[in-house]
């Protein structure tokens, strides 16, 4: 039996990624200096735009409604009797099938690009822009993974003591970044500081957040007033975006000022769920919230490359002209600028898109397996694709070895994939919902 869409969840999942794609896109100043291209986060030179991150930050929204669409098919699985590795590889799987798309294009691309000549450093510089979505790709793959783990623990202990040590995990990793230098404890932060926002939708599926109304003004209230402290009488810096600006940098790796951001991001989410609600019931919103949630995860992907289509064709040929960042004429040509870009992502997403809407043929709806080489192969199948998505992220698909191709990490990502699920098909007949 399917689920029921929740629709709300829904349009904050779209909403979250369509939010990230314009603050990216708004902060990339493209610059020309001696007839090259380059670039500059806008929020470099331009101080006073630092707290709008605080608007545009919302990948804790995708963590969370991440984490409530997590804890609702997780409790379909186990009604229906599944065991978490199935329901594992089946969440993977539809991440994943985009991602290769995404992977072997970009391969293609920048293999093409040295063999005719193109200077190795743009090609890299090139590729490590376009790759950006695959950080978060593989921190949310790694949350899903351990998911059924996670919310089978909170339910047993109760979501105020699991988040409650999650976050002190990232209290305990700030403070050795403000004592070191640098965090003793990065890799896991990256994992457990999100996976914290994710634990915190679990809990709101469950009824943890609604059983009273003053929930969401204690979340919202407690986070906005935390933020405020942390930012401006202590250590971190104003820019949830980015390691600009002085200041403890909030998301690399996740840090309590942006945990505080997304506890003020929930209170306000639950505050604002019954007037959402009632316009969501409308047939136009709602059929737009499907068109959106149907391409959402290849809109992320595929976000940055526009960049490298639009900075070329129309800033190195004058065509959008080029001012100083941040003044009146720079800010007014950012419609246009994004305009073109909108239009080059349209048309990726109706080219790839495909590979994120179907899903293979015959596969079964649930599959049992809890054996412990089931368990095992699982997860190095998911170490795996992790390892390979950072290295050509980090890389810019140049690869740990120097060769024409990425070598190492596609035979990795491709083992990893052959050890999730056997198959990772990129097309298949079969339409699935998104969620």
């Amino acid at each position: 039996m399917a689920l029921a869409r929740d629709r709300y969840v829904d349009l904050l999942r779209g909403v979250a990624i369509l939010a990230v794609v314009t603050g990216h896109w708004l902060l990339a100043a493209v610059t020309v200096q001696g007839g090259r291209l380059g670039g500059i986060n806008a929020l470099e030179v331009l101080p006073w735009a630092r707290p709008l991150t605080w608007l545009f930050q919302v990948m804790p929204v995708f963590f969370l409604v991440g984490g409530y669409a997590n804890a609702a098919s997780w409790s379909s699985q186990q009604h229906r009797g599944g065991d978490g590795a199935s329901w594992v590889r089946s969440r993977l799987s539809r991440l994943l099938r985009p991602a290769v798309v995404f992977v072997v294009v970009l391969t293609v691309a920048t293999g093409l690009g040295r063999a005719v000549g193109l200077d190795p450093g743009l090609v890299r510089e090139a590729a490590w822009l376009a790759a950006i979505a695959l950080w978060f790709l593989a921190v949310y793959l790694a949350v899903v993974a351990l998911a059924p783990a996670a919310i089978g623990w909170q339910r047993r202990w109760g979501p105020g003591r699991t988040i409650t040590l999650l976050v002190a995990w990232v209290a305990v990793a700030d403070l050795s970044r403000l004592a070191f230098g640098v965090s003793l404890f990065a890799g896991s932060t990256y994992l457990l500081g999100w996976l914290a926002v994710h634990q915190l939708g679990v809990a709101w599926r469950d009824g943890g957040l609604t059983r009273s109304p003053r929930t969401a003004w204690l979340l919202a209230g407690a986070g906005l007033l935390g933020l405020l402290l942390l930012t401006g009488a202590g250590p971190y810096a104003v820019s949830m975006v980015g390691t600009v600006g002085p200041g403890l940098a909030n998301t690399a790796p996740p840090s309590l000022a942006l945990l505080a951001l997304a506890a003020a991001q929930t209170g306000l989410i639950l505050l604002l769920r019954g007037p959402v609600d009632r316009w969501l019931a409308r047939p136009r919103p709602w059929a737009a919230v499907v068109a959106v949630n149907s391409v959402v995860l290849t809109v992320y992907l595929w976000h940055m490359v526009p960049i490298l289509v639009v900075a070329p064709a129309l800033v190195l040929t004058g065509v959008l002209p080029q001012y100083p960042i941040g003044s009146p004429a720079w800010l007014l040509f950012r419609l246009p600028w994004l305009l073109a870009l909108a239009i080059v992502l349209t048309g990726l997403v109706m080219v790839f898109a495909r590979a994120e809407r179907s899903r293979p043929r015959g596969t079964p709806a649930l599959q049992t397996d809890e054996s412990a080489w089931a368990t095992v192969r699982l997860a190095v199948g998911v170490l795996a694709c992790l390892a390979a998505l950072i290295g050509l992220a980090a890389t810019g698909f140049a690869g740990v070895v120097s060769t024409p191709v990425p070598v190492v990490e596609l035979f990795t990502l491709a083992t990893g994939l052959l050890l999730v699920g056997g198959r990772v098909p990129i097309i298949g007949r079969q339409r699935v919902r998104p969620g």
